[in-house]
């Protein structure tokens, strides 16, 4: 069960508040929980401790963030059935897959605490001429100062880890703000972090709503601002000033299936309803677009339709259960609206499509036009459409005719295709024999166009969160 009420934290400490946030359960829409809420002069005081914990932060040896983490990962483990409830609870996700999130988050946390003591430099040679005879140059990794976050509803632990958990190995005090629809699961990671003797100021996790968290984007003393969210995340960077600014703002994922897959189809179409609904497809890298060769379509289209209409949809706390509902009836009743656009301009429901409440039927769709907007934009949503190519120009083409590239899936057996695909999709990452929602947590992940900016995954993001400084020393004369 969750908690009466939940503080939020400011420096490390948990703090009570006159404003509460109602969090309501996902699926029976009844109030869950209630969160304190943060005022002005609290969002302030977090900035300013942040500033205040830089020096303290970057003199906190890597062992002891090490170790820091190895008990943040191991509390998680401790608490793996609450966590699991609160996120089923907040975010309507289904159970069990509530507890493959917190094995994730725990994954991250481990990872992190192996790199926090791994934060190496490196020796330069200089010696590239006679003048520069005796000089030799160093460098060292070091904290870029404090951050600060802001994360989505979709995956309420992993995707704060993969910004908290980075942060703390590389020595950045953060202020972060946890989406206001689901912010439990922050708040708990908060509480295990309150544990620990990291230094005051060092964290701050407010769950405010967009209207009042201007400051954690435009305040300079923030070195860098860290969004993973829609498309608002360009704006954003428009505001953000001096500071570095990394985005993972989604995309359309799609993914190939080759002429020569035939005797493989069972286990495709077992990766691609996974893809493509796991979570209620509310993921960036969910499966969207599906390109099979001619030879394949006919065979993979049966196939898909009937494992998606075996799907079991409902209460999300049920073990049995693989839809939940989506994050609200806004949300379902948005891309319900795109199918029914898809469908007028000749696009054909293959099953699926309809809309109860914030419960969207799992829905696949072929003949659906290139301008749709259930094509164009991320549906965020369980969906995906069907397309059939002849030649494997055709496909790659199709998959680039998008203003997005996060991750991009294909299956095949001919290596020329896999390098084809990873030389010329316009991606930030090309899965190869898997669906393009394939991700572990030490990946280099991002995207190009319209999908983001910069990289996350544990080293990356601790690399954007620290800089190079150099040293070049001449031997004496």
């Amino acid at each position: 069960m969750l908690n009466k009420s939940y503080p939020y934290y400011l420096a490390n400490q948990p703090q009570t508040a006159k404003t509460m946030l109602d969090v309501f359960d996902k699926f029976s829409g009844k109030l869950a929980t209630r969160v304190a809420v943060p005022d002005a002069r609290a969002v302030e005081k977090a900035i300013a401790t942040a500033v205040k914990a830089a020096k303290p932060m970057r003199e906190f040896k890597p062992w002891a963030r090490q170790a820091v983490l190895q008990h943040c990962a191991a509390r998680f483990a401790e608490r793996r059935d609450e966590l699991a409830e609160a996120l089923c609870i907040e975010a309507g996700k289904p159970i069990k897959d509530a507890a493959g999130e917190v094995t994730r988050l725990i994954e991250t946390f481990r990872i992190a605490a192996e790199e926090a003591v791994r934060i190496n430099g490196e020796t330069i040679n200089l010696e590239l001429a006679a003048r520069l005879d005796g000089y030799h140059g160093y460098t060292k990794r070091v904290p870029i100062g404090p951050v600060s976050f802001i994360t989505p509803f979709n995956f309420p632990l992993n995707l704060v880890a993969h910004k908290v958990a980075p942060a703390i190995a590389a020595g950045c005090p953060f202020v972060l703000k946890p989406s206001e629809k689901t912010p439990i699961g922050a708040l708990i990671i908060g509480e295990v972090l309150a544990e620990t003797d990291l230094p005051r100021g060092a964290f701050s996790i407010l769950p405010l709503d967009g209207a009042h968290a201007a400051p954690l984007v435009e305040d300079p003393r923030f070195r860098l601002l860290s969004f993973t969210g829609g498309q608002i995340g360009w704006a954003l960077k428009a505001r953000a000033g001096h500071k570095k600014v990394t985005l993972e703002l989604g995309g359309n994922a799609a993914c190939i299936v080759d002429a020569d897959q035939h005797g493989k189809l069972d286990h495709i179409v077992q990766r691609l309803v996974f893809g493509a609904f796991y979570q209620s497809g509310q993921s960036c890298i969910g499966v969207q677009r599906i390109y099979a060769h001619a030879d394949v379509y006919d065979a993979l289209k049966r196939k898909l339709v009937a494992a998606t209409k075996k799907l079991k949809s409902g209460d999300p706390k049920d073990n049995s259960v693989f839809l939940g509902p989506m994050i609200d009836a806004a949300a379902a009743e948005r891309l319900h609206g795109w199918i029914l656009e898809a469908k007028k301009a000749g696009g054909k429901i293959l099953c699926g499509g309809k809309r109860h409440g914030n419960m969207l039927d799992a829905t696949l769709m072929e003949n659906v036009p290139a301008d749709a907007k259930a094509n164009r934009m991320e549906a965020f949503g369980p969906f995906a459409l069907l397309a059939p190519f002849e030649k494997f120009d055709d496909a790659v083409a199709m998959v680039n005719d998008s203003d997005y590239g996060l991750q991009a899936g294909i299956f095949t057996d001919s290596l020329d295709h896999a390098m084809r695909a990873w030389n010329e999709l316009e991606q930030g990452g090309v899965i190869v024999n898997d669906i393009p929602s394939f991700r572990v947590d030490n990946m280099p992940y991002g995207g190009v166009k319209l999908s983001g900016l910069g990289r996350e995954g544990v080293r990356s993001a601790i690399e954007d969160m620290s800089e190079i400084r150099l040293m070049v020393m001449r031997e004496s004369m």
